[in-house]
């Protein structure tokens, strides 16, 4: 991990909510950054808000040695860090935490994201695509404009499903329907997923039914980054037994089954 400066590339409003940045760190190469990492940004030069925000990658760029991250503007560190200009110099911290696992001889990944979920699977996307490996998304939000990436992810090979609140389609049973069509067609042998507790509860169902290897990556705000604050904490199943951990050091990509989302 490394804490360094990084230079701002783009930085520009994608949607009514969504921000899309692009970051170059000199003397860095990105090649040591792995899909379901994140780094944790000091998102003003003024320390106001004082605390860091985690941000996953959404994308890693070995061509140019650059970073691209998606974000929802939602409190004061997003709304100041969508304020920053290009050629302005960021504050970053990272890679931190663990990464996605391709299984061996994989037929396929079905990833089911909600909202900015994608930002996190879209990483993982892409590295299926380096390896030959297939892929497909359903991408859930709460209306057609907040889905994010659809066409990116297409031009990668990505077969994308898009379903959303607003017309019902990202209701949990046209969602299951979705999943098991391409479960049962064998296209898919691992399901990942990032966004929602309700999809994330369906796919461990699914998953365990259909004995299939399952991950997902979780989101939780963080204070340290480092493990020292407890603050992005979460229960999983060991055996018969509940324990915590820390998302920012066991995480934030854990097994979907172990995880207690109930």
């Amino acid at each position: 991990m490394n804490l360094t400066k990084a230079k701002i590339i783009s930085n520009e409003q994608i949607s009514l909510r969504y921000c899309h940045m692009k970051i170059a760190i000199p003397d860095w190469s990105v090649s040591e950054v792995q899909a379901g990492q994140f780094f944790h940004i000091r998102t003003t030069d003024d320390f106001s808000p004082l605390l860091r925000r985690p941000f996953s990658i959404y994308r890693i760029n070995e061509l140019d040695n650059t970073l691209e991250f998606l974000y929802l503007v939602k409190g004061a560190g997003t709304k100041r860090l969508a304020e920053r200009k290009p050629n302005e110099l960021l504050d970053i911290f990272g890679p931190l935490g663990n990464t996605f696992t391709i299984p061996e001889m994989s037929r396929g990944l079905i990833l089911v994201a909600r909202g900015v979920g994608i930002a996190t699977l879209s990483a993982l996307a892409f590295a299926a695509g380096k390896k030959g490996v297939p892929c497909f998304a359903i991408l859930s939000a709460r209306t057609k404009e907040d889905i994010l990436v659809e066409k990116e992810l297409n031009e990668a090979g990505i077969k994308t499903f898009l379903v959303n609140d607003l017309d019902g389609t990202s209701d949990l049973a046209n969602v299951k329907v979705m999943a098991e069509e391409l479960i049962n067609s064998k296209q898919v042998d691992s399901i990942y997923t990032c966004g929602s507790k309700r999809l994330s509860i369906l796919m461990k169902d699914m998953a365990e039914k259909h004995q299939l290897f399952a991950e997902i990556a979780l989101e939780e705000n963080m204070g340290c980054a480092m493990g020292a604050c407890y603050a992005c904490v979460c229960d999983i199943k060991e055996g018969n037994e509940i324990q915590t951990i820390r998302i920012c050091q066991d995480g934030p990509v854990l097994p979907l089954k172990k995880v207690v989302l109930s």
